[in-house]
């Protein structure tokens, strides 16, 4: 029989533990410090790469979230979804940052979340490199290996640090680089890291002050946009909203700077992104 209202922490704990292991998986695949050498295949275009890891480790989290939470709905990245009884879905990237992953760049990570009729409500964002679990819970607040986190009190966007990202169709990521050019002019500077899920942890923990991107898919998001929110960033989702910054935006910032840099990006021509 289904729970009508979901223990929070315990899907936390869930993701924390399945996040955890699946990271200690993609590690192990690496082999240390050299280059990954696995099978390597691509997807959207030739630069939009999917490594033997990344199947590993989300057929590793299925198999987890089938005996934990057997029946459960899940929606992963490379397996796509498995249809499920209830409320609850559970959303995955086993690896996000593959080709960081791919070039031994450190800033990767496994994302799982859980959503509840469409919200997120638990999550847990784990970097094989470093071993850091981020992780959070609707109203509960959000964590970096169990120490609270806030995001930026700034409220000057020309002094903010703006974190973004890029599409990996050629024509698409040249129209965000014009936008990013605007911007630049607007802020104290701008970072890409290659991880959509850990720049918006990093939003959560003050170590950027805002970031954006169009285009994610929803595994990019689900769990790093509730440690953001939780950690008191405001957080809009790429919903279809035509509100002159693109439908397909996610965006979380400082609540000081929020307002400014939607402005902003109107400004820059996000819309037509």
């Amino acid at each position: 029989m289904e729970v009508v209202n979901p223990d929070f922490e315990l899907l936390r704990s869930t993701a924390v533990a399945v996040g955890t292991e699946a990271a200690e998986l993609v590690q192990r695949m690496r082999g240390g410090q050299d280059r990954f050498l696995g099978a390597v295949d691509t997807k959207s275009t030739e630069t939009d790469v999917v490594t033997a890891a990344d199947k590993a480790s989300e057929q590793l989290i299925r198999e987890r979230l089938a005996t934990l939470r057997p029946g459960e709905a899940i929606l992963g990245e490379e397996g796509g979804a498995d249809p499920g009884a209830g409320r609850l879905l559970w959303v995955v990237d086993p690896i996000d940052g593959t080709v960081n992953y791919l070039y031994g760049l450190p800033w990767y990570a496994v994302s799982v979340a859980v959503q509840l009729d469409g919200v997120s409500v638990a999550a847990a964002v784990v970097e094989p490199a470093s071993g850091r679990v981020w992780s959070a819970v609707r109203g509960g607040g959000a964590t970096l290996d169990g120490q609270p986190l806030r995001a930026s009190a700034t409220n000057r966007l020309d002094l903010s640090l703006v974190g973004t990202g890029y599409a990996y169709a050629a024509e698409r990521r040249a129209r965000q680089a014009d936008v990013s050019a605007v911007l630049a002019r607007h802020t104290r500077d701008l970072r890409r890291t290659g991880s959509a899920a850990l720049d918006l942890c990093a939003v959560a923990a003050g170590w950027l002050d805002a970031y954006y991107e169009h285009g994610l898919g929803h595994w990019d998001w689900a769990g790093g946009s509730l440690i953001a929110e939780e950690a008191g960033a405001l957080v809009r989702f790429p919903d279809g909203t035509e509100d002159g910054l693109g439908g397909d935006i996610t965006l979380a910032a400082a609540p000081g700077i929020a307002a400014e840099l939607a402005d902003a990006l109107r400004a820059a021509g996000a819309a037509k992104i």
